[in-house]
C-alpha cells in the first residue's frame, strides 16, 4: 500500500499582536466547566457563537461565563491562562480588556488587581466601560485603572432603552487622556459611522473596536487615516454577529490597501473558538491580501499596543 504524500505544513508565523480579546469570552473550556461546576452554574451544551446570531444574541452568552468570574481567584485563573494560551499561539504582544463591574464577587479594586496579578506583567489591561452606564461610573472607572491599566475601551452596544450615549463620556475619556490611558471604543459595529466619528472627535479615541461600516462615509475613512487611528478587525466575530456576511467579505484587505491602520484580533476565544493565529492564516486568503498587506496589519498590532506601565 502506497502511503499518501504528507500534507504541507502550514506556513511558520511571525511574532502576532492581539490588541481585543475579552476576558469573559476566552476562558479554557475545562476551565469553563470546572469554574461552573465549583459555582453550580448550569452550562449549555454548546456555549459558542454560531453564524449569523446577532449582537444582542452574542453578548447574552456572556451571563453564562460571567457567572462563573464572579470571585477574585476565578479572575486571576483566567488571566494567567489567557497569557499562556497567547503565548502558545506566537503572541508577543498582548492586551486583555474586561468590564470590572460585572465582576460583584469582590469590591471592584480587587477584580482589577486579581486580573493584573494573573497577567504578572505579561500582558497590557484594558478596563472596560459599557454603553449605557452613568459618567460618573466611567469617570470612577479611570480612576480605578490609573497607574495599573493601559486603557480604557467602552464595550458592549448602544440600546433605546439607554439614558446616557457615547456623547455623554467625553469627560471621562478626557480624564483618561490626562492620566495616561489609551482610549479605544467599540464602534460601527453593523452601526452607522458616524459613531467611529464621534469616538475620534468625542472621545479622543486612538483605537477602534470593529469599525466594519467605516468605508460607508468618506469623512469617517479621511478622519481614521488623518489621525492615525488603528482598527480593531475581528473578523469572525463579525460574521458571528452577522455584522459581516462571510469572513473573506471583510473589509481589511480594503482599509489596508487605502491606508488605514487596521490589525487582526480574536475577540472571544471561547465564544468564537478562534485565535489570533487562525485569524492571520485565513485572513492570507482574503480576496485583495497581499503579503504585504497581511505584514502590514501585523506591524499594526504591535505598533498600536497602549505604552504599559
Amino acid at each position: 500500500m502506497i502511503a499518501p504524500p504528507p500534507r504541507p505544513a502550514a506556513p511558520r508565523l511571525p511574532p502576532l499582536a492581539d490588541l481585543h480579546r475579552h476576558l469573559d469570552g476566552s476562558l479554557r473550556p475545562a476551565t469553563l466547566k470546572a469554574l461552573a461546576a465549583a459555582r453550580g452554574v448550569r452550562l449549555p451544551d454548546d456555549i459558542r457563537f454560531f453564524t449569523h446570531m446577532g449582537l444582542d444574541a452574542a453578548l447574552a452568552r456572556f451571563e453564562t461565563t460571567l457567572a462563573c468570574l464572579q470571585d477574585p481567584d476565578a479572575v486571576a485563573r483566567v488571566a494567567d491562562e489567557m497569557c499562556r494560551d497567547a503565548a502558545a499561539e506566537g503572541v508577543t504582544t498582548l492586551e486583555i480588556r474586561f468590564a470590572p463591574r460585572l465582576h460583584r464577587g469582590a469590591p471592584m479594586q480587587r477584580i482589577v488587581d486579581a486580573a493584573i496579578e494573573g497577567i504578572g506583567g505579561r500582558a497590557g489591561l484594558i478596563l472596560c466601560a459599557l454603553y449605557g452606564d452613568p459618567p460618573d461610573a466611567v469617570r470612577a472607572l479611570v480612576d480605578l485603572g490609573r497607574g495599573k491599566a493601559v486603557g480604557l475601551d467602552l464595550a458592549g452596544g448602544p440600546l433605546p432603552a439607554h439614558r446616557w450615549g457615547l456623547m455623554d463620556y467625553r469627560e471621562a475619556f478626557a480624564a483618561a487622556r490626562a492620566a495616561g490611558l489609551g482610549r479605544t471604543v467599540h464602534a460601527g459595529e453593523g452601526r452607522p459611522p458616524s459613531e467611529i466619528i464621534a469616538a475620534i472627535e468625542h472621545l479622543d479615541a486612538q483605537r477602534i473596536g470593529h469599525g466594519t461600516t467605516l468605508l460607508h462615509d468618506p469623512r469617517a475613512l479621511e478622519l481614521v487615516i488623518e489621525r492615525g487611528v488603528v482598527i480593531e478587525a475581528c473578523p469572525t466575530s463579525n460574521v458571528h454577529t452577522g455584522v459581516i456576511e462571510r469572513f473573506d467579505a471583510h473589509p481589511l484587505p480594503r482599509w489596508l490597501s487605502l491606508g488605514v491602520r487596521a490589525c487582526l484580533n480574536a475577540d472571544n476565544t471561547l465564544l468564537s473558538d478562534v485565535n489570533v493565529a487562525d485569524e492571520y492564516g485565513a485572513a492570507r486568503r482574503m480576496p485583495g491580501m497581499t503579503p504585504a498587506l497581511w505584514r502590514r496589519a501585523i506591524e499594526h498590532g504591535h505598533r498600536a499596543a497602549f505604552p504599559r506601565r
